[in-house]
Protein backbone atom coordinates (compact mmCIF):
# COMPACT_ATOMS: atom_id res chain seq x y z
CA UNK A 1 0.00 0.00 0.00
CA UNK A 2 1.10 3.52 -0.76
CA UNK A 3 1.92 5.35 2.43
CA UNK A 4 0.54 8.87 2.71
CA UNK A 5 3.26 11.24 1.58
CA UNK A 6 2.86 14.73 2.96
CA UNK A 7 4.60 16.01 -0.16
CA UNK A 8 1.82 17.41 -2.38
CA UNK A 9 3.92 17.16 -5.54
CA UNK A 10 4.34 13.40 -5.01
CA UNK A 11 0.59 13.02 -4.45
CA UNK A 12 -0.13 14.95 -7.67
CA UNK A 13 2.34 12.81 -9.58
CA UNK A 14 0.54 9.71 -8.30
CA UNK A 15 -2.80 11.25 -9.30
CA UNK A 16 -1.77 11.93 -12.89
CA UNK A 17 0.03 8.61 -13.29
CA UNK A 18 -2.71 6.49 -11.68
CA UNK A 19 -5.30 8.08 -13.97
CA UNK A 20 -3.50 6.70 -17.05
CA UNK A 21 -4.25 2.99 -16.46
CA UNK A 22 -7.75 3.88 -15.23
CA UNK A 23 -8.45 5.73 -18.49
CA UNK A 24 -6.86 2.94 -20.53
CA UNK A 25 -8.94 0.19 -18.95
CA UNK A 26 -12.18 2.19 -19.00
CA UNK A 27 -11.75 3.14 -22.67
CA UNK A 28 -10.69 -0.33 -23.79
CA UNK A 29 -13.58 -2.14 -22.10
CA UNK A 30 -16.23 0.32 -23.30
CA UNK A 31 -15.02 1.12 -26.85
CA UNK A 32 -12.48 -1.21 -28.40
CA UNK A 33 -13.14 -4.25 -30.57
CA UNK A 34 -11.51 -6.57 -28.04
CA UNK A 35 -14.63 -6.34 -25.87
CA UNK A 36 -17.27 -5.71 -28.56
CA UNK A 37 -19.28 -8.85 -27.75
CA UNK A 38 -19.25 -8.03 -24.03
CA UNK A 39 -20.21 -4.42 -24.81
CA UNK A 40 -23.09 -5.43 -27.09
CA UNK A 41 -24.39 -7.92 -24.51
CA UNK A 42 -24.26 -5.27 -21.77
CA UNK A 43 -26.10 -2.80 -24.03
CA UNK A 44 -28.87 -5.37 -24.59
CA UNK A 45 -29.05 -6.20 -20.88
CA UNK A 46 -29.24 -2.51 -19.96
CA UNK A 47 -32.27 -2.18 -22.22
CA UNK A 48 -34.22 -5.38 -21.44
CA UNK A 49 -33.69 -6.00 -17.72
CA UNK A 50 -36.74 -5.22 -15.63
CA UNK A 51 -35.31 -3.98 -12.35
CA UNK A 52 -33.84 -0.49 -12.59
CA UNK A 53 -30.72 -1.46 -10.63
CA UNK A 54 -29.98 -4.28 -13.13
CA UNK A 55 -30.33 -1.92 -16.11
CA UNK A 56 -28.02 0.61 -14.46
CA UNK A 57 -25.50 -2.07 -13.52
CA UNK A 58 -25.14 -3.22 -17.13
CA UNK A 59 -25.19 0.34 -18.46
CA UNK A 60 -22.10 1.10 -16.37
CA UNK A 61 -20.13 -1.27 -18.61
CA UNK A 62 -21.13 0.61 -21.76
CA UNK A 63 -20.19 4.15 -20.70
CA UNK A 64 -16.53 5.07 -20.24
CA UNK A 65 -17.41 7.78 -17.72
CA UNK A 66 -19.51 5.43 -15.58
CA UNK A 67 -17.09 2.53 -15.85
CA UNK A 68 -14.13 4.75 -14.93
CA UNK A 69 -15.65 5.15 -11.45
CA UNK A 70 -15.43 1.39 -10.87
CA UNK A 71 -11.94 1.12 -12.34
CA UNK A 72 -10.74 4.07 -10.25
CA UNK A 73 -12.23 2.55 -7.09
CA UNK A 74 -10.31 -0.65 -7.83
CA UNK A 75 -7.10 1.28 -8.47
CA UNK A 76 -7.48 3.23 -5.22
CA UNK A 77 -8.16 0.01 -3.30
CA UNK A 78 -5.17 -1.79 -4.87
CA UNK A 79 -2.67 1.03 -4.41
CA UNK A 80 -3.90 2.56 -1.17
CA UNK A 81 -3.53 6.01 -2.75
CA UNK A 82 -4.82 8.89 -0.65
CA UNK A 83 -4.99 12.52 -1.69
CA UNK A 84 -4.65 15.47 0.70
CA UNK A 85 -5.93 13.60 3.78
CA UNK A 86 -5.37 10.21 5.41
CA UNK A 87 -8.06 7.58 5.80
CA UNK A 88 -11.40 7.28 4.04
CA UNK A 89 -11.60 11.02 3.31
CA UNK A 90 -8.31 10.93 1.42
CA UNK A 91 -9.49 7.82 -0.42
CA UNK A 92 -12.74 9.54 -1.43
CA UNK A 93 -10.91 12.63 -2.66
CA UNK A 94 -8.39 10.46 -4.50
CA UNK A 95 -11.16 8.39 -6.11
CA UNK A 96 -13.03 11.40 -7.44
CA UNK A 97 -9.83 13.12 -8.58
CA UNK A 98 -8.59 10.02 -10.41
CA UNK A 99 -11.98 9.69 -12.15
CA UNK A 100 -11.86 13.32 -13.22
CA UNK A 101 -8.27 13.18 -14.54
CA UNK A 102 -8.94 9.86 -16.30
CA UNK A 103 -11.94 11.38 -18.06
CA UNK A 104 -9.88 14.40 -19.11
CA UNK A 105 -7.36 11.96 -20.60
CA UNK A 106 -10.13 10.09 -22.44
CA UNK A 107 -11.56 13.36 -23.78
CA UNK A 108 -8.13 14.37 -25.06
CA UNK A 109 -7.74 10.93 -26.63
CA UNK A 110 -11.08 11.24 -28.44
CA UNK A 111 -10.15 14.70 -29.67
CA UNK A 112 -6.79 13.45 -30.92
CA UNK A 113 -8.44 10.53 -32.76
CA UNK A 114 -10.94 12.89 -34.41
CA UNK A 115 -8.17 15.23 -35.52
CA UNK A 116 -6.19 12.34 -37.00
CA UNK A 117 -9.28 11.01 -38.78
CA UNK A 118 -10.10 14.46 -40.18
CA UNK A 119 -6.53 14.83 -41.47
CA UNK A 120 -6.75 11.44 -43.20
CA UNK A 121 -10.04 12.41 -44.86
CA UNK A 122 -8.54 15.71 -46.02
CA UNK A 123 -5.46 13.96 -47.41
CA UNK A 124 -7.64 11.47 -49.29
CA UNK A 125 -9.76 14.33 -50.67
CA UNK A 126 -6.62 16.15 -51.81
CA UNK A 127 -5.38 12.98 -53.53
CA UNK A 128 -8.69 12.51 -55.36
CA UNK A 129 -9.04 16.15 -56.39
CA UNK A 130 -6.40 16.05 -59.18
CA UNK A 131 -7.94 12.83 -60.51
CA UNK A 132 -11.38 14.47 -60.65
CA UNK A 133 -10.02 17.32 -62.80
CA UNK A 134 -8.69 14.92 -65.43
Amino acid sequence: MLALDPNLSTQLLWLFVLAVPVACVAWTVTHEELFVEWHDWCVRQSQIRRPLYARKFFYAFTCEYCFSHYVAAGAIALTGFRLLMPGWRGALIAWLAVVWVANVYMSLFVRLRLDIKRERVEIEADKREPDARK
